[in-house]
This record gives C-alpha cells, structure tokens and sequence, in this order.
C-alpha cells in the first residue's frame, strides 16, 4: 500500500500518523519513539515550566531521533503567556509546531516568515475553515469520541471529518476513536489523510511520565467507562469515569462557574492521577477508544502493527 498521502509528505514521514500532544506526557522518549516508528512524534510545549526547559526537551528529541518531530502549543493551557515558549521552538528550528486549545491566530502571526510546518487542531468545520485562512498547512479534526477537551457540539469523528474534507482544500487528519489499523483506513475512506492519536500512545512502553496504574486502567476500561466533564463552562473534554469526575459533574449542575470548580479540574489534579496513581484525588484523560486497547505495546509495535493490519484491509479491498 502506498503511504504517500499529502499529510506524509508535508511532514516528512513515512506514516501519516501522528501522536496527540498529551499534557504532561508527550515528552522526549515517546516523541522520538513514535517519530522513529516512522510516524510524527510531539512534545508538549505547555507543560513545560520555562523556555529553557522546552529547549532541553527539544535537545532530547534530537539526540534520540533524526526523524521528523512537532512541539504542540496547548494555548490556553494554565492561562499561561506562550510568546517566549513559541519563540523558544522557534530558536531550534523545530519542523513543526501544532496547536491546541485556543485562537491560533496570535501564533500565526508570531510564525509569519518562519520555515514551519504548522497544524491546527479543531472539532468544526467552521475552525477548521478558519485555520485554513489563517495559514495552516494541516487540520486535526477531533471528534466527540477523543480524549481530553473536545467541540462544543458533540459530533462524532465519522461525520466530522468528511464534512471538514468538503469544506476545506488543506490535507485533513481524523482525531477522536482511532486505535488501530481499522481506524486508519476508515479515517482514510472518510477523506483524512493522516490520523491523530492520543490516548492510545499513552499506553506504550515510552510514556514513562504516565504510572502503569493509569495505562491498566486504559487497558481494563470499556468505551462506555469515561464521561464529559468542564461541559457547563464552555470547555468539555472526556476524561475516566470515577469518582473525583462524578464530584465535578455535581458541581457542575449545582454551580456551574469556572471558580466552582477550578480545584478540581486544574493540572494538579491531572497530575496527581496520572502521575502518582492517587485515582481518587484527581482525574485522567482519556478517549472512548480504551475499549480498544487491551496492551502496552511499544511504539514501533504498534505503529507496525496498525500499518499491517490497514495493509490485510486494503488487501481484503482488492479481492
């Protein structure tokens, strides 16, 4: 099969797959892992404390890949400035540089004259038209069914993306329920061409940020085991059902306000589940693709292992 898409060949890869940015987890070790597979593998920018920390990631990435990489800007990620964290990208010439979670148009107009490849994240067709005009090179269109913050207008991956592929003449990439080779090849029979994946590179062996506790928990979840939360301010984003989301969930029918919940749905509470294992003192990201996943495979395994079973669908197509 012939993986020459326009998403592969604007990024430089071999596979036009692609790893979510993933707060507090796309670091060094899977980036380069996932690059090394032979798909584009990320940073998170925003996660980082300083730009010279970004910087030492960005180095890290290097000494382990020679392969293309991106860094992702969660842009309203703890309402931090991200001027000096872009610029720090910037500096090191970084191949691509994607964005999440907020207005792209000041990055754009930071990136104006820069050599980078640039991607977009959006869950409307109306983003993903605006992204286009803003100068995007790509779209990550992210359906309902993904992990972490998600649209506002809850449509699932399979109608979204062939309605962005319609409106806009940029390549697209499907987000949002894909963990496998099946995944692939319908988000490519959709019009997508290239996916994004988050929460199935969490459960890989170069996650280490992430506790074990937290990929078994992928691993033992079904679909129907996560849950919409930050929906009643503006901002929803599908997480792992337990008990520390049903307290948000309360709080949100009772008093819907940002300042209500704010000790709840902060980063140290994501923090303290995925990277201490304390489930009832916080929460975890997470997409309702976990009913997929059943190891923890390493990221070559299952980047080899998608493209082999897309390649025995393509076959099964020819018949």
């Amino acid at each position: 099969m012939n993986w020459n898409t326009r998403v592969s060949n604007l990024l430089g890869i071999r596979y036009p797959i692609i790893q979510g940015g993933l707060a507090y987890l796309a670091y060094a070790d899977l980036a380069a892992a996932v690059s090394n597979a032979g798909g584009l593998g990320q940073i998170t920018a925003m996660s980082l404390s300083s730009p010279e920390e970004l910087k030492e990631e960005i180095h890290k990435v290097r000494e382990k890949t020679k392969c293309p990489f991106g860094v992702n800007f969660a842009i309203g990620q703890h309402n931090r400035p991200f001027e000096a964290m872009l610029q720090a990208a910037v500096d090191e010439k970084v191949p691509v540089i994607s964005m999440t979670g907020g207005n792209p148009a000041p990055i754009f107009n930071m990136l104006e004259g820069v050599s980078v490849k640039k991607l977009v994240l959006v869950a409307a067709v109306r983003q993903a038209v605006k992204a286009e005009e803003l100068g995007a090179d790509a779209v990550m269109v992210v359906g309902h069914e993904g992990g972490g913050h998600l649209g506002k207008h809850d449509v699932g991956t399979i109608v979204l993306v062939p309605r962005v592929v319609d409106s806009v003449s940029i390549p697209v990439i499907a987000s949002g329920g894909i963990g496998d080779g099946r995944g692939l090849m319908a988000a490519l029979s959709l019009g997508a061409e290239g996916i994004e994946m988050g929460t199935r590179f969490i459960a890989t062996k170069e996650c280490v940020h992430a506790h074990e506790f937290y990929k078994q928990k992928l691993i033992e979840s079904k679909e129907t085991d996560t849950v919409v939360i930050k929906k009643s301010i503006g901002a929803p984003a599908r997480a792992l059902k337990n008990n520390w989301t049903e307290k948000i969930l309360d709080i949100e029918q009772k008093s819907p306000t940002y300042n209500a919940l704010q000790d709840l749905i902060n980063g140290e509470a994501n923090r303290r589940y995925i990277y201490e294992a304390k489930s009832e003192e916080g929460f975890a990201w997470a997409g309702q693709v976990i009913g997929q996943i059943s190891d923890i495979p390493s990221a070559a395994e299952l980047v080899n292992r998608m493209i082999k079973e897309a390649e025995q669908i393509y076959g099964n197509f020819q018949k």
